[in-house]
């Protein structure tokens, strides 16, 4: 069947260092045409001399493939790994309404995407305003109570937390919304509905799909880039994709997760 989508970008993320700082552990992987996902090479790149991927440079790189396929008329989907919102306690108690207003909430206390600053340098409470934006360990999202295995973004510091790289990677998805709000859609903020034409950014899980396909000589980094990129094609080209982005959730669930989001493929 024809997808949905031209291309389907998987990227595993890290939330590491400062957004300039250099990271292994940052893959980015994507499928076009009937084509199997090949890896991205960072920019910086030339040659045979290979240069890991920064987090300033992801976002330049996504901003240029939205740009090019706004300009040519297709679509992409990709997938984040890292939370792109929090528990809908954490909007209660701070007064805010939506979505669009926590991003930029969320921008003002962790400037992260700034030169020159780390997440951690955001952590302690004697020197920034990011530890009053925050919340416990304890505090889940509904999507991450449908899993067995994801953590609290609010949970540093352990093996398989996601807690660092989401407070690194909201800024830059703050300053997607800013440029391309007319034309990209947030699944499930702007809707579960994915219009035709437009392309979209979503949150994965890579655990959920990375033991589906061989790793073969690839870094357990590169293999969650893989996965996400492989499964969005795989469930494109097969039409399954429309299901994932309608989760059987009651009302009051689906209310709850407009402002939390939720991880595409959680079902």
């Amino acid at each position: 069947m024809p997808c949905q989508f031209d291309q389907h970008i998987g990227i595993d993320y890290s939330g590491a260092g400062k957004p300039t700082t250099r990271s292994a552990s940052i893959q980015v992987y994507c499928s076009t045409d009937a084509l199997l996902p090949q890896k991205i090479l960072s920019p910086a790149s030339t040659g045979d001399r290979r240069r890991n991927w920064c987090r300033q440079e992801v976002y330049n790189w996504l901003a240029d493939v939205l740009q090019r396929s706004i300009s040519g008329n297709q679509t992409c989907i990709v997938g984040m790994d890292h939370g792109i919102s929090f528990p809908a306690d954490y909007f209660h108690r701070y007064g805010l309404k939506n979505w669009e207003q926590f991003l930029s909430d969320f921008a003002r206390h962790w400037p992260t995407d700034q030169p020159d600053v780390t997440v951690e340098s955001f952590r302690s409470p004697s020197t920034s305003s990011g530890s009053k934006r925050t919340g416990s360990n304890n505090d889940f999202r509904l999507t991450e109570q449908w899993t067995s295995s994801a953590k609290s973004v609010f949970q540093f510091d352990v093996n398989g937390s996601v807690a660092k790289s989401t407070h690194a990677g909201l800024p830059f998805i703050n300053r997607l919304r800013f440029s391309f709000k007319d034309n990209l859609h947030f699944w499930p903020f702007d809707g579960w509905v994915v219009p035709d034409g437009k392309s979209v950014i979503a949150e994965v899980f890579p655990s959920l799909f990375r033991n589906r396909y061989a790793r073969d000589t690839r870094t357990v980094d590169q293999q969650d880039a893989y996965a996400v990129s492989r499964w969005l094609q795989e469930m494109d080209q097969s039409d399954h994709l429309e299901r994932f982005f309608h989760p059987p959730l009651t009302e009051a669930q689906r209310e709850q997760a407009n402002m939390e989001g939720w991880i595409l493929g959680v079902y």
